[in-house]
């Protein structure tokens, strides 16, 4: 482990977000060194509380996301309460918050009141359809942006009914695009003293990822329809069925495919055939050469094609499910599944921290907070008083 801080060390945030986009971005930005408090709602907190599976009575959901955060919970429609908060925020750096768009005026913690108080402060607001705009005041979930920006619409076999993605793709976009987006505008803050506004939108965070489907659509007007596991520019670039099971072949250049022809599945003469002469002739002729793979690759098992494909070094693996993938010795090398010690869970399997600095790197230093958990400690740090707190916790203001 190296000796120097973490890369955004000394940044601090205080987090007003809850479920997923908001907390994955703050989780982000703890993972890499920033100092987060994370604010809840008193008697349930962030709705992903709700979310099991629970282990002695503690959401499994919540604590994979909300790892190395301090945790309060303030009740912010109690002035009192709300006035601490404006205390955190001349402290903080950074201010992330998913409310649905007008709500935060309400509570009056929007950007325009809080700028006030700190003009140096990063505000970002991670919304469903982003603060301007005829969508603005929806309320915006992950499978709602999945729909609107049509991955729904090529995602799956082709004339199948539509399916969205595996996984929260979208809110874990925004959080992504939120964090990037942070740590832009904090190198600006230091640079500069100004603070800003950043505006992320669930619906719009997706779109800039949609390359090839943009390039056909913007050169011929083609709109890109459900493809299965096939690519929209390379062949063959997909799942092909073999004698146990499903394998995934990249070859998507003229030598890889040579190679998987003639060194791979020893089927040299599909290198001449004219419907496959070229990546554009081999797309264009997918439904033929599809069953002919699949017929060479039927004469044995997937752990047998893959050692083949390997030592012709041509791209090609397996389709884990997650529980094989998590058990793969190449993620355990790499440290992306660690441990880590709740109070309540006990010793908890995570998702390890994808990014590998040689020397600033991150890591998970505390597990996500019980609700409440740092609120004493918190407040004492901003000068309330003991009395006070009690007063405060007394009439429910926090927990």
């Amino acid at each position: 482990m190296s000796s120097h801080p973490s890369p955004i060390t000394g940044m601090k945030v205080l987090d007003l977000s809850q479920i997923m986009a908001g907390p994955y971005c703050t989780m982000v930005l703890a993972d890499l060194g920033a100092e987060v408090i994370k604010v809840e709602k008193p008697v349930t907190g962030d709705d992903s509380r709700e979310m099991g599976p629970y282990v002695n009575g503690e959401s499994t959901c919540f604590a994979q996301i909300n790892r190395n955060k301090e945790g309060i919970s303030l009740n912010l429609k109690d002035p009192q309460a709300r006035d601490i908060l404006y205390d955190m925020v001349r402290w903080a750096d950074v201010v992330v918050e998913n409310y649905r768009v007008g709500v935060t005026k309400s509570l009056g913690v929007d950007y325009e009141t809080l700028s006030k108080i700190n003009p140096r402060l990063i505000y970002c607001s991670v919304s469903g359809y982003g603060q301007t705009g005829p969508y603005s005041r929806k309320g915006g979930f992950d499978l709602v942006a999945q729909g609107l920006t049509g991955i729904m619409s090529m995602t799956g076999e082709p004339d199948g009914r539509p399916l969205k993605s595996g996984i929260a793709i979208y809110d874990v976009g925004a959080g992504l695009t939120a964090a990037y987006s942070i740590i832009a505008a904090h190198v600006h803050q230091l640079k500069t003293g100004e603070g800003q506004h950043i505006d992320i939108s669930l619906a719009e965070c997706g779109l800039p990822w949609f390359i090839w489907e943009a390039a056909a659509y913007f050169a011929e007007g083609t709109v890109a329809k459900a493809t299965g596991s096939r690519h929209r520019v390379s062949a063959p670039y997909q799942a092909l069925r073999t004698g146990d099971g499903f394998i995934v072949i990249g070859a998507a250049n003229q030598r890889t495919w040579e190679k998987l022809c003639r060194d791979v599945i020893n089927c040299p003469e599909l290198i001449a055939d004219p419907r496959f002469l070229t990546n554009m002739d081999r797309l264009e002729n997918i439904t033929a050469l599809e069953p002919l793979l699949e017929a060479a690759f039927a004469s044995a098992d997937a752990a047998t094609w893959i050692a083949r494909c390997e030592e012709a070094s041509v791209p090609c693996g397996p389709i884990n499910d997650f529980g094989q993938a998590m058990n793969d010795p190449h993620y355990i090398a790499r440290g992306m599944i660690e441990e880590i010690e709740h109070p309540k869970l006990g010793s908890m399997r995570m998702i390890g921290i994808p990014t590998k600095f040689s020397k600033t790197p991150g890591a998970i230093r505390k597990a996500a907070p019980l609700l409440g958990e740092d609120t004493d400690t918190v407040l004492r740090r901003f000068g309330v008083s003991d009395d006070q707190i009690s007063g405060l916790r007394d009439r429910g203001a926090i927990q």
